[in-house]
């Protein structure tokens, strides 16, 4: 019985296939076989090269090798791998593309090497073709993923360039310079600029958000100015879709002309917007502008109307880009807005004190003016409230050669209504009105007339601002700064510098004002309480003068009157109430009229002290008193004189050669309001001789706050010794010049007359 067969022997079907006709061997290899002529032609090719291409050997008999390549493979084919098998007689590993049959490439790598004849002569090239698919394909990923890593370090590159660059950026300006060089950097932009968002405060009156061009490098000014046109209104809807691209296409051309002609002129197929953001408020945009070919590009192999793609990780970088630059935006805002508002406090320190020097509303306006014009506008009209109307007493140019047309604008008041004109608006709503555009359409309207218009355009003004004066309520009156094209428009930070001088001016001119009030009423009120200038009476010559202290309300207590009795006598009087105030000032009226009613009985100067002190509590006057009464026969000289506590007046005779001063000894009786004396008062009698002169005076013209009172009234004879006049008028005068000064602590009265028959 045999045996059952075994399995087939390994070693024995391998020697059966090492036994094939090697024929086979080439027909049916894992590579591509084929032989040509130096010509190319081919004369004998394998099986397996005609199924990669898809052809049949008498297809490709006869074909030339280089006619089965691509375009760049014939090239190659002619320019590097034939002179290399003419130099080295073989070539390895040369990448070309063979077209197939139905028109797809298939990558391969030839190994090639040309037989020659004894004479060196070439006869036939045999070659082995290996398929790249593979590996082209592995390379092609190896060279993108090396690419993208490139791409990817360069970014880090520029983001940490960018960072550094923005550390070291203290201003806005600096911060503009960098992102505008960095983001045409990204992008091998033509052009980049810069645009800021200004936001407008709630007093400006075009209140839209203005766009302003901070830094561009590039890009042509038209095409700037058309850009912000129309982004006007949709600033935020563009930087709300992302990193947008304004690509120069019929759509653009339809929609926004001007912008697609500006676009062309400039050479530029499209733009790029990048938000420029920071703590997710918008600040602005970088606008990076593309070429048709990339800046730098001698002959460009793209279509003039193509569209430049911008991938996710330039997309991501320029995100990263804008992010940055709006924090470094901030930084900087914050350090300039703190040096800035270093100079406004410095600023504002210096108007509040050269406003508290101010002496009066006209001075405080002009101080004001002056400095407005020298810090903060070209233009300084100051206009104040008056229950007439609106006053202009100052307007004041930056340039002195330009103040003719400044005085021009002075004449013109605010219109009262009926013209939208900025400082009536500040003063009718109580707030700054803002005015960033002066443009013609508004001078129009707030003008008066054509010289008004002119004069506005002569001056070249640009830009507005109106602060109105207001305190507890009541518009004192308004501030309006103008800029000229020169120093450019006004910017937020310039209304609050002006809002805040308007607080200080309004604080001053309301004290001022206060102040002027109380003058006037003052000023009234004495005119009214004293008596009229002294009688014409026969042989005499008289003289009267009244100074109210300098500290406090300009009226006192100090009186002087001058009284023609029916019997030709003359009665005269001399007081001083306790104090320079309006108290004092009234107090002074009612005695002054009660001593004219006591004068019907023609009581002696001692009987007056008497019948006033002893009704003082009657009259419920509210202070006390110093008094000097008298009465002259101006026909005999006969003089009576009674004190109630006043200093005694001063003779001025003519001696040997010269006048001679001298206290008349008139003993006081206590003050007028102070308890009564146990006696009448006292009284002196003697005769005042022709031609000498009586001096009677209240206490302020000898009392000082550096010298007794003795020493004042020895400073008092001297002068008058020294006056060489015996004129009332002109020693008054000589007199009030030689005892006071500009300041004075205390009310004067002072009467002065000379018997000259």
């Amino acid at each position: 019985m045999s045996a059952a067969p075994g399995p087939p022997d390994p070693r024995a079907q391998l020697g059966r296939l090492l036994e094939e006709d090697p024929a086979d061997l080439y027909e049916n290899a894992p590579m591509g076989y084929l032989s040509a002529l130096p010509d190319g032609r081919i004369v004998k090719v394998n099986r397996t090269f005609c199924a990669w291409t898809g052809r049949s050997p008498e297809d490709l008999l006869g074909l030339r090798f280089q006619d089965l390549l691509t375009m760049g493979g014939r090239v190659f084919h002619e320019t590097h791998l034939v002179p290399l098998l003419r130099m080295q007689g073989a070539v390895r590993e040369i990448a070309l593309d063979v077209v197939r049959m139905d028109g797809s490439v298939l990558p391969c790598l030839i190994n090639a090497v040309e037989l020659r004849n004894d004479d060196g002569a070439p006869v036939l090239m045999r070659a082995t073709l290996f398929e790249a698919t593979a590996r082209r394909r592995y390379e092609r990923e190896l060279l993108s993923a090396q690419r993208a890593a490139e791409e990817s370090e360069a970014r880090s590159r520029t983001v940490q360039q960018v960072v550094s660059d923005m550390a070291a950026a203290t201003s806005v300006a600096d911060v503009a310079a960098v992102v505008v060089e960095r983001g045409r950097e990204v992008l091998r932009g033509q052009g980049a600029a810069l645009v800021l968002v200004d936001e407008a405060p709630s007093g400006a009156v075009d209140d839209v958000p203005q766009l302003h061009t901070e830094q561009s490098v590039g890009l042509p000014d038209e095409l700037m100015h058309e850009l912000r046109a129309a982004a006007i209104g949709q600033l935020a809807l563009e930087l709300a879709q992302g990193v947008p691209t304004v690509s120069l296409d019929d759509r653009l051309r339809d929609g926004q002309p001007t912008l697609a002609a500006a676009m062309a002129a400039g050479g530029l197929s499209s733009l790029v917007l990048v938000p420029v953001t920071a703590d997710n408020r918008r600040l602005g945009v970088l606008v990076v502008g593309l070429g048709a070919g990339g800046r730098g590009d001698l002959i460009s192999l793209e279509e003039p109307e193509a569209v430049r793609v911008i991938g996710p990780a330039d997309v991501e970088l320029l995100w990263t880009l804008g992010r940055q630059a709006g924090q470094a935006l901030e930084r900087a805002r914050l350090h300039e807005e703190t040096a800035r508002q270093a100079e406004r406090s410095a600023f504002l320190l210096e108007a509040a004190r050269l406003l508290a020097a101010a002496a009066d509303v006209r001075d405080t306006v002009e101080r004001l003016a002056g400095l407005a014009v020298e810090r903060l506008a070209d233009v300084c009209a100051i206009d104040l409230a008056t229950e007439q109307g609106t006053t202009r007493p100052v307007v004041r140019h930056r340039d002195p050669a330009l103040q003719p047309l400044a005085d021009e604008l002075r004449q013109r008041q605010l219109p009262q209504r009926g013209t939208p004109h900025p400082g009536m608006e500040a003063l009718r709503r109580g707030r700054s009105v803002w005015v960033r555009n002066l443009d013609d359409e508004l001078l129009e309207a707030i003008t008066q007339d054509t010289r008004h218009l002119e004069i506005a355009h002569e001056l070249e003004l640009v830009s507005l601002i109106s602060v109105p004066f207001v305190s507890e309520g009541r518009p004192l009156g308004v501030l309006t700064l103008v800029a000229d094209a020169r120093r450019g428009r006004f910017t937020a930070a310039d209304v609050e510098v002006a809002e805040q001088l308007g607080l200080q001016v309004a604080l001053v001119v309301a004290k001022a004002q206060r102040y002027e009030l109380d003058v006037r009423t003052s000023h009234t009120l004495q005119a009214n309480l004293l008596p009229p200038p002294p009688p014409e009476v026969a042989g005499l010559q008289m003289a009267v003068r009244y100074l109210a202290a300098t500290q406090g309300v300009e009226v006192g207590g100090d009186f002087y009157d001058v009284v023609r009795l029916p019997d030709d006598q003359v009665a005269l009087a001399v007081g001083d109430v306790v104090g320079h105030d309006i108290t004092a000032a009234a107090t002074m009226g009612q005695l002054n009229s009660v001593y004219r009613a006591l004068l019907v009985d023609r009581p002696a100067p001692s009987a007056m002290i008497d019948r006033l002190q002893a009704s003082w509590s009657l009259l419920g006057l509210q202070r006390m008193a110093t008094a000097l009464f008298a009465t002259l026969d101006p026909a005999t000289g006969q003089l009576r004189i009674a004190s109630a506590g006043h200093l005694p007046p001063l003779l001025l005779t003519a001696g040997s050669g010269a006048r001679v001063a001298e206290f008349l000894p008139v003993a006081p009786s206590r003050m007028l309001g102070a308890p009564p004396a146990p006696a009448p008062a006292l009284e002196w009698a003697g005769v005042l001789p022709i031609g000498a002169t009586l001096v009677l005076f209240t206490d302020g013209l000898v009392e000082s706050r550096s010298a007794d009172i003795d020493m004042g009234l020895a400073h008092l004879l001297a002068a008058a010794e020294a006056s060489g006049t015996s004129d009332p008028d002109e020693l008054c005068d000589r007199l009030l010049a030689a005892l006071t000064g500009a300041h004075r602590a205390d009310d004067i009265a002072l009467l002065v007359l000379t018997r000259t028959a």
